[in-house]
């Protein structure tokens, strides 16, 4: 897929969906310094019409360069953009909880659990990188112990 995305980037560099699709492949990838210019370059082609979840995406590469610091505020502003995303909530508690604001990580998951009764997301939802899946998974149990 990131063959076919590249070739429609090469064939038409200002296509910014491709290069949100191309930072969420490189993300998928994990190499989210490189999913994070992609992203951002789709912003600055089209910054009015956003695709897809941006600074999700953007909130979720910083989350797992461990730079938790920058993941917070993208994570929180993707809610506030669109506050049915439980992605983005379950980020942004584990992002809180490894930052130990566990106060936030509760409130976080307060609201999660009005969109889905699923704190921990399904097999498919969560990163294919191992790492990335325990630095989520354990910051989703470091704010439910908090959170129950």
């Amino acid at each position: 897929m990131i063959g076919l995305v590249d070739r429609a980037l090469a064939l038409n560099p200002s296509f910014a969906r491709g290069w949100y699709v191309r930072g969420v492949l490189r993300l998928w990838a994990s190499q989210p310094d490189l999913a994070i210019e992609h992203v951002e370059t789709s912003l600055r082609l089209s910054p009015l019409e956003r695709v897809g979840s941006p600074l999700a995406a953007i909130g979720a590469a910083h989350f797992y360069k461990r730079r938790f610091d920058k993941a917070a505020p993208k994570l929180l502003l993707s809610i506030q953009d669109s506050p049915g995303n439980p992605t983005a909530h379950r980020l942004l508690a584990a992002c809180y909880a490894h930052m130990g604001h566990l106060d936030k990580a509760r409130a976080i998951v307060t609201q999660l659990r009005t969109i889905t009764p699923q704190v921990i997301p399904n097999s498919l939802a969560l990163p294919r990188n191992p790492e990335y899946r325990e630095l989520l998974l354990s910051g989703l149990r470091l704010a439910m112990d908090e959170a129950e």
